[in-house]
């Protein structure tokens, strides 16, 4: 899936497939595409994916597949019947885990006639600084713990990485240009940080080198949700 005109990925973190199918009817014309993840996936299930093409917008799946690599293999075989877009895997499970998920989504898109989706690794959740990493063991620094799991990403073939905004620019010194940088942590500026610890403004992670910006919040949380996404794309 390349970078559109349009980067913006609403996340759908909403908990029952009607309120999510309003929200893509309202969003449909004014966004790129829309992030399911796991709060909706398991209150609604595939369905919610399915509802959601039937209207021809696009799908990220944001389960972030972490397994040995024959189950995560069938879960991205899974994905592509279900025709998502994007979808994630953690890199930190490793190099044959990344390269079977990248190999299964190419095989499974010859089989069923899908198109093939863009994997996406994810390598420090946004919500993570680096004492978050000491506690549990990781004694680097989180921007040499992105860049050791996105080369890692890279050598297996993925297409895209899943980064804060603040890594973006770090990220494009040294990747192939083609890797798409799919950023949560977006705020517009007049906007609460929340949970997010890494953030910048939409117009600041494009120009850093973003592919595609992940908001929530500040979109489905919007008194008007339509007129709250196009502010942020006329921003840009």
């Amino acid at each position: 899936m390349t970078s559109p005109r349009n980067p913006i990925i609403v996340a759908l973190d909403v908990p029952h497939l009607e309120t999510a199918l309003g929200l893509v009817q309202q969003l449909a014309p004014a966004v790129g595409a829309f992030k399911v993840g796991k709060e909706l996936f398991v209150a609604a299930g595939p369905e919610i994916v399915r509802r959601i093409r039937e209207t021809g917008a696009a799908v990220f799946l944001d389960l972030k597949f972490h397994d040995i690599p024959n189950t995560v293999a069938k879960a991205v075989e899974a994905a592509v019947r279900l025709d998502v877009q994007m979808l994630t895997i953690h890199t930190s499970g490793g190099l044959a885990m990344m390269q079977s998920a990248q190999q299964s989504a190419e095989a499974a898109a010859l089989r069923t006639g899908k198109s093939q989706p863009l994997i996406l690794g994810v390598t420090v959740l946004t919500s993570l600084n680096t004492n978050d990493l000491a506690e549990v063991g990781i004694p680097h620094d989180v921007g040499d713990q992105v860049e050791r799991l996105a080369n890692l990403a890279a050598l297996a073939g993925l297409g895209g990485l899943v980064c804060s905004p603040l890594e973006i620019t770090r990220l494009r010194e040294f990747l192939p240009s083609k890797i798409q940088l799919v950023t949560p942590g977006i705020r517009p500026a007049d906007s609460v940080a929340d949970d997010q610890k890494r953030t910048l403004t939409p117009k600041e992670a494009l120009a850093a080198g973003a592919s595609w910006l992940v908001i929530g919040r500040p979109i489905c949380a919007a008194p008007n949700p339509r007129a709250a996404a196009e502010a942020i794309l006329a921003s840009l």
